[in-house]
């Protein structure tokens, strides 16, 4: 497995639900050989600076089907840079103390490249909110980054994705005025699991028949996968890490000719959240050169996670080849 590196630092994060926070926890691990090209990878929201397994931390990172010894982005031969997000902190009636930017992302980012000592990445791998600050990274550090590999993420947030973000923060403003976040966040985690999946995937994998029924009330299949996913959720994330960070997608903003780094977008098949036509846009005016390649799936926005032997090839070539057009 590759070696890992952490550094300290005064913004300490710390993962969802890892206990009190220790003074020396570091914001990013390093996976791979020492001297090798860096890439940094980062996903959506939930993901961790944990990206893959490796000798200091064995267990299975967010992205193992994708990075790791002889994987598509192999760690034997690179190192791997993954980030916590920062948060923007609590302030005292739970909610996020501050305003938090995938700018603001992107310094963090570029925070940890300089303290491991590196001036330019090799390229930069983000996937939804961490494909908007790959491209926030290019938009800021054009000279920190070979290019960048951006999967289901806009230079500007869709307003229907914005309008459905909007109402999950307020299930769990809601929650924290009433004294039930934790339940808010489920419903909020929920709501959002039906935006990264679609519903071709849905119709073949949920009976509609219900599997409970009561006097007035029924439950359903898909509902109960919800429900799983939601409570789950809500047992490792704070409500402020989750108001911050949602907020934080929708005010997201790149301005496409101010980014010059070869940029291939990768758009999945039935993504709601970042639809295809946006992407097309997004390429269209970019100031480098710039590709835009289709990601099967009937998954939609989450396949870069659910479809691994489809997104390897493509990855494998967006990172080996340069962009002519």
């Amino acid at each position: 497995m590759p070696q890992l590196e952490c550094f300290e630092s005064e913004r300490v994060l710390r993962e969802p639900g890892a206990g009190e926070i220790s003074p020396c926890e570091p914001t990013y691990e390093v996976a791979g050989p020492a001297g090798a090209p860096v890439i940094v990878v980062l996903g959506g929201i939930s993901a961790t600076r944990h990206v893959t397994a490796n000798h200091a931390d064995p267990r299975p990172g967010w992205w193992n089907d994708i990075v790791g010894d002889g994987g598509t982005i192999d760690t034997t031969t690179h190192r791997v840079l993954g980030v916590d997000f920062l948060d923007g902190g609590r302030a005292r009636d739970g909610r996020p103390a501050r305003t938090v930017t995938t700018h603001d992302q992107a310094a963090a980012v570029a925070a940890a490249l300089d303290a491991i000592g590196v001036a330019q990445a090799a390229a930069f791998v983000g996937a939804s909110y961490g494909g908007m600050v790959a491209l926030a990274f290019a938009e800021t550090y054009p000279h920190r980054v070979e290019r960048v590999v951006a999967i289901s993420a806009p230079h500007e947030p869709h307003p229907m994705s914005t309008a459905l973000r909007a109402l999950q923060r307020r299930v769990v403003e809601l929650g924290l005025a009433t004294g039930h976040s934790r339940e808010a966040m489920s419903i909020a985690r929920g709501i959002a699991m039906t935006t990264y999946r679609s519903g071709r995937e849905f119709a073949g994998r949920f009976d509609t028949e219900p599997v409970e029924r009561g006097s007035g009330w029924a439950a359903f299949p898909v509902e109960r996968y919800l429900r799983a996913h939601g409570e789950r959720f809500a047992e490792r994330w704070a409500a402020e890490r989750f108001l911050a960070l949602s907020l934080s997608a929708d005010l997201h903003r790149v301005e496409p000719a101010a980014i010059s780094t070869p940029t291939t977008l990768i758009s999945a098949e039935g993504d709601t959240i970042v639809p295809r036509e946006q992407l097309e846009t997004l390429a269209q005016r970019l100031a480098g050169p710039a590709r835009l390649v289709d990601l099967p799936s009937i998954r939609g926005h989450d396949a870069f996670l659910t479809e691994p032997a489809t997104l390897g090839p493509i990855l494998e070539r967006a990172l080996s080849t340069m962009i002519l057009t």
